[in-house]
């Protein structure tokens, strides 16, 4: 056992060698946490293919066809061991546990480059790792429902698997984040997030890196910076302003309502983020959380997406931050992804932003 910003990290393994992290107070002994289930082998095969028309990579992971689908709360893995039913999780209680994906998009045991493939057939092993992280033992809890102590468990944990996993060979950016609702595609009820690491830059950090440093070329100045100062002089979209974090809606946002959260201490990724940062930041993401939940007649759907820098390229040129958005425009109704988006990338919000600002504020 050992110590990670005074949360406690108790490693295991389940039953088929996938690794498991136990974070926070651990009420049972490791020894009586043993996984009993006879697991079925996985066949795992993870291809990263390339587009050059978009200069950005597409994987390819026909295994995943099979992950589980939206079981029964009795039968749901991410809940604690029971007798009789044993789950992904052979602890009886947790308080927040991480553990390797059975069904990964990326896998560190994937295959080969194709030899002999023109530039533009190129391909690569989907070379990486997918962790699964449980926020909560409760099935019927959410993110928001935490509390500060909770919420703080998960950014220790956060925090240390982007350590770790930046760590691993060939690995150039880790990516955590939360799904919540069905309406986003989950697939799980019950509260957890993921955590890729990525054998290449997604697209999205790529056209972020390319701005500030196009930015810095033209102006001498830091893009993020710029932006949050620019916010505040207005004031119109900030959502909530403490010490260490500003969060606002984007003067360009893209969803019904969008809030990005970043500190006022620009760093690289979660590592760097002192303890009073990362206090502070559970205290208003969960004010955030809960004013999202007061918009509509049914809690929000949402995708909480950490931003950190690459791991190598551009390491200290991009900033962390948080961008949460739901796909809930009103009661009963979703911002589907329709032409313009999937077809073009050109979003169109019906939303403006300072009305979503607005509205936000006023739940608080």
């Amino acid at each position: 056992m050992s110590q990670i910003a005074s949360v406690r990290k108790t490693p295991a393994r389940l039953a088929d060698g996938r690794e498991l992290i136990y974070f926070g107070p651990f009420a049972d002994s490791p020894d009586g946490c043993t996984d009993t289930r006879v697991l079925q082998p996985v066949s795992v095969s993870s291809q990263a293919r390339y587009d050059p028309l978009l200069d950005e990579w597409v994987l390819i992971t026909g295994h995943r066809m099979d992950r589980t689908h939206l079981p029964p709360d009795i039968e749901c893995p991410l809940c604690p061991s029971r007798p009789g039913r044993p789950t992904e999780i052979p602890a009886s209680w947790y308080q927040v546990a991480v553990f390797q994906n059975r069904f990964p998009a990326l896998t560190l045991e994937a295959g080969h480059e194709t030899e002999n493939r023109s530039w533009s057939l190129r391909d690569a092993p989907g070379r990486g790792r997918c962790e699964v992280v449980v926020f909560s033992p409760d099935h019927d809890a959410s993110f928001a429902d935490l509390s500060l102590a909770q919420a703080g468990t998960v950014m220790a944990a956060w925090a240390d698997r982007t350590a770790e996993l930046s760590r691993l060979p060939g690995i150039q950016q880790v990516y955590c984040f939360e799904n919540r609702g069905p309406e986003v595609g989950v697939t799980l009820s019950h509260p957890h997030g993921q955590i890729y690491a990525y054998p290449f830059i997604t697209p999205r950090t790529s056209r972020m890196l390319g701005a500030v440093r196009a930015y810095r070329d033209r102006t001498g100045r830091d893009l993020v910076d710029d932006m949050i100062t620019a916010e505040r002089a207005d004031g119109s979209r900030i959502v909530v302003a403490g010490r260490h974090w500003i969060a606002f809606v984007p003067f360009a946002a893209r969803w019904p309502y969008e809030v990005h959260l970043y500190p006022t201490n620009r760093v690289p990724d979660l590592t760097r983020l002192t303890d009073p940062e990362r206090a502070e930041f559970c205290e208003i993401y969960l004010d955030i959380l809960r004013r999202f939940d007061r918009l509509f007649d049914a809690p929000a759907p949402y995708i909480a997406a950490w931003h950190q820098a690459p791991i190598h390229e551009g390491h200290l040129e991009l900033a962390l931050h948080l961008e949460l958005f739901t796909t809930r425009r009103a009661p009963g109704k979703l911002k589907h992804l329709a032409g313009t988006e999937s077809g073009m990338g050109a979003f169109t919000n019906d939303i403006v932003p300072e009305v979503a600002a607005s509205r936000l504020r006023e739940l608080g």
